[in-house]
Formats: C-alpha cells, sequence, structure tokens
C-alpha cells in the first residue's frame, strides 16, 4: 500500500537522509540500477516542486537516466541495513544487478516508469525537467580541490518535479 505524504511535512526527514544515505533508481533498456547519494536538494523552482540529484558524469545511473528522464528517490524510515547503501555507492550498475544481489523488493511507480524500493520507503518520483553539468572552474577553489581533483568526474544536477510522494506501507 502508497501512503501518500506531503513532501514538505517531510522535508527534514528527506534531507536528513540525503545527508546520511539514500537511494536514486533509474531504469531503461530493461534495466534498473539504485545509486547511493550523499548529495541533493529539495525545493522549489519554476513555481515546480523538485528534487535534485547530483550525480558524476561516469556513473552508470547517469547513462539510464540520460536515456529515460525519469527517477525515484528511495528514503529509509528508520533503522536501514547499511550494507544495501554501502553496495549501491561501491558497485557499478554495468556489471552487477543490484536488485536482485540484495534481494530488494520494488514496487511498481505511479506516474513514473521506474519502481520504489520497499526496503526504503519514502519515495520520490521524479520526471527530469532540467539538467546543469556543474562549472567546475566556478567552484571555490578549497571545495573544488576537494570534490574535483584532476582529471575531473563533474557532477550534472538532474532537476526532477516531484510528480507523487508516498510510504511503502
Amino acid at each position: 500500500m502508497k501512503r501518500k505524504i506531503d513532501v514538505w511535512d517531510y522535508a527534514g526527514t528527506i534531507m536528513k537522509a540525503v545527508e546520511t544515505g539514500a537511494l536514486v533508481t533509474v531504469k531503461a533498456n530493461g534495466k534498473v540500477n539504485s545509486m547511493s547519494i550523499g548529495w541533493g536538494a529539495l525545493g522549489i523552482e519554476w513555481n515546480t516542486p523538485l528534487f535534485i540529484a547530483y550525480i558524476r558524469e561516469s556513473r552508470f545511473t547517469r547513462e539510464l537516466l540520460d536515456q529515460n528522464p525519469e527517477f525515484t528517490v528511495n528514503i529509509p524510515l528508520g533503522e536501514c541495513d547499511p550494507y544495501i547503501l554501502n553496495l549501491c555507492g561501491t558497485r557499478s550498475g554495468r556489471d552487477t544487478d543490484k536488485i536482485a544481489e540484495l534481494g530488494l523488493t520494488t514496487v511498481e511507480g505511479e506516474t513514473v516508469s521506474v519502481s520504489a524500493i520497499k526496503e526504503l520507503p519514502l519515495t520520490l518520483e521524479c520526471r527530469l525537467i532540467y539538467r546543469q553539468l556543474q562549472d567546475v572552474p566556478a567552484v571555490a577553489e578549497q571545495l573544488r580541490a576537494i570534490h574535483y581533483p584532476e582529471p575531473y568526474d563533474i557532477h550534472v544536477a538532474y532537476y526532477g518535479e516531484i510528480t507523487a510522494a508516498y510510504i511503502l506501507e
């Protein structure tokens, strides 16, 4: 069962989870991939509720998202097996079916073609409305030295309109 929620009632929970680990799930060409994220933003732009996911250019998740402009954000509520976030953050979906290896339960999306993940039940369904490659020279030098050593593996900011928000029960 999906219990609809107001995103703004859960904004603190969502952002705290992103800080400690959440998943972005994508799907294209019959492949589903979940990637751990520790960077993200929740907000309103163009009078539209958004989740912004920052994904490095080299990631398989970026390849799939560029093919199918839809994604889900999967947020743990309460205890979450740290192995899920660890595996999804250290293995590539190019050569690992993370969903199968972890035995995760997928639940069909309501407004997007990408599944929710039952084990991380707070779900945002998002449809891409804008993407922007980060301008590394514009990043403050002290941050650039830490996050973008040469050769650069730049983040792309994916602005997803939140089309549905719910908790899987």
